[in-house]
C-alpha cells in the first residue's frame, strides 16, 4: 500500500507537469498542435484520477511528516491540472468560435506587411466576413470604433506607444498613413495573433481601428477581444 500511494503522489504531480508541458512542446514543434491537445486531455485524465485517489488515501492512510505533505501537494497538483483547461474549456463555450475581431466590421483595416508573414497560415488573411461580423456584434457590441480629438499624429504616436508596452511585435509602422502592424504571441502555446491599428479624420475627429486576427484555430477563446478591450483602455 504504501508502494502503490507513492505511485498516485508521483501520478498527481505528473498530471501537472504534463499541462505545463504541451504549449512548450508545441512551441518547439515537438509535437502538433493536435498532439499537444491530446496530452492536455490525457493529463485532464490523469489529474481527475490521481487526484480522487489521492484524497482517498489521505483520508484511509492518514499518512504523517513529508508524506502528508506530497499527498497534499499531489491534490493541489492534480486541481491545478484539471482547473487549467477546464477553465479555458469554459471560456471557449462561452464565447463564439471566431478568430478575426475589428472594431470596424464594416471595412475593416488590412495587413500589409504583415500579409506575407500569414502565407501558410490556416487563417488567411482576409477579413472573416459577415457571418463573423454578426457573432462579434452579439457577444462584444462593445468593440467600436475609438474617437478622439486628438489629432492624427498624437493618437498615432500614443496607439505606438501602447502596442510597444503590451509586449507586442511591431512588424511595419507608417507616419504617412498611421498605420501600425503587430504580432501579439500567448505565453503557453506561442499562439501567434496579428494586429493592425488604422488612423483616419472624419469631420472634426480622428478616428482608431484595430483588427486582431489569429494565424490558426477555428476559436481564439476570446483572446483577440480582451486584447482589443486592454488596448483600448490602456490608450
Amino acid at each position: 500500500m504504501k508502494a502503490l500511494h507513492s505511485i498516485l503522489i508521483f501520478l498527481g504531480l505528473l498530471s501537472v507537469v504534463l499541462i505545463g508541458l504541451s504549449g512548450p512542446l508545441y512551441q518547439l514543434e515537438w509535437l502538433t498542435l493536435g498532439g499537444a491537445f491530446t496530452l492536455l486531455r490525457w493529463a485532464v485524465y490523469l489529474a481527475i484520477g490521481a487526484g480522487v485517489l489521492n484524497i482517498i488515501a489521505l483520508f484511509v492512510r492518514r499518512p504523517k511528516g513529508a508524506r502528508a505533505g506530497l499527498s497534499v501537494l499531489a491534490i493541489v497538483a492534480s486541481f491545478i491540472a484539471f482547473y487549467l483547461p477546464y477553465a479555458q474549456y469554459q471560456t471557449a463555450t462561452s464565447v463564439p468560435a471566431i478568430h478575426d475581431i475589428s472594431t470596424d466590421t464594416v471595412n475593416p483595416p488590412e495587413f500589409v506587411a504583415i500579409a506575407p508573414l500569414r502565407a501558410d497560415a490556416p487563417n488567411p488573411v482576409e477579413y472573416a466576413g459577415e457571418e463573423t461580423a454578426k457573432q462579434q456584434k452579439e457577444a462584444y457590441p462593445d468593440i467600436t470604433t475609438y474617437v478622439s480629438p486628438k489629432s492624427p499624429d498624437e493618437l498615432y504616436q500614443k496607439a505606438l506607444s501602447v502596442a510597444e508596452n503590451m509586449g507586442w511585435e511591431i512588424i511595419d509602422t507608417s507616419d504617412e498613413q498611421h498605420r501600425i502592424e503587430a504580432t501579439a504571441t500567448t505565453t503557453w502555446f506561442g499562439f501567434k495573433d496579428d494586429v493592425v491599428i488604422r488612423i483616419q479624420t472624419q469631420n472634426d475627429e480622428t478616428l482608431l481601428d484595430i483588427r486582431s486576427k489569429s494565424r490558426v484555430g477555428r476559436s481564439d477563446v476570446g483572446k483577440n477581444a480582451e486584447r482589443i478591450r486592454s488596448f483600448l483602455s490602456k490608450l
